[in-house]
């Protein structure tokens, strides 16, 4: 039996979608006959967008989600961390050379 191909939208048609489908006197259902795909996408879209999820939609409110922003966050956290190791270890070796000359 062979398997379903999926159809991949873009992350512009997602965003039209789902703005078309919150304005007034429009219903999920008829963007979704309009654009040919299922009123139940849109409104996983648009929780989607509700989520901020980063694969799906890059920015909000002037804050940017995207994927460079949160691969930059990433690095810093694991910098801080190395940091904090290393700060951890010549505090352990402070400790030991000062209790060796005493």
């Amino acid at each position: 039996m062979a398997r379903k191909k999926y159809q991949h939208y873009t992350e512009e048609f997602r965003k039209e979608a789902v703005k078309r489908s919150e304005q007034p006197g429009v219903t999920q259902a008829q963007v979704a006959k309009e654009l040919g795909v299922s009123a139940q996408q849109i409104a996983n879209w648009k929780r989607q967008f509700n989520r901020l999820s980063d694969k799906q939609f890059n920015s909000v409110d002037g804050v940017d989600y995207s994927k460079n922003e949160s691969e930059e966050l990433r690095k810093l956290r694991r910098e801080n961390k190395r940091l904090q190791e290393e700060m951890e270890f010549l505090k352990k070796a402070a400790a030991y050379f000062a209790n060796d000359h005493k």
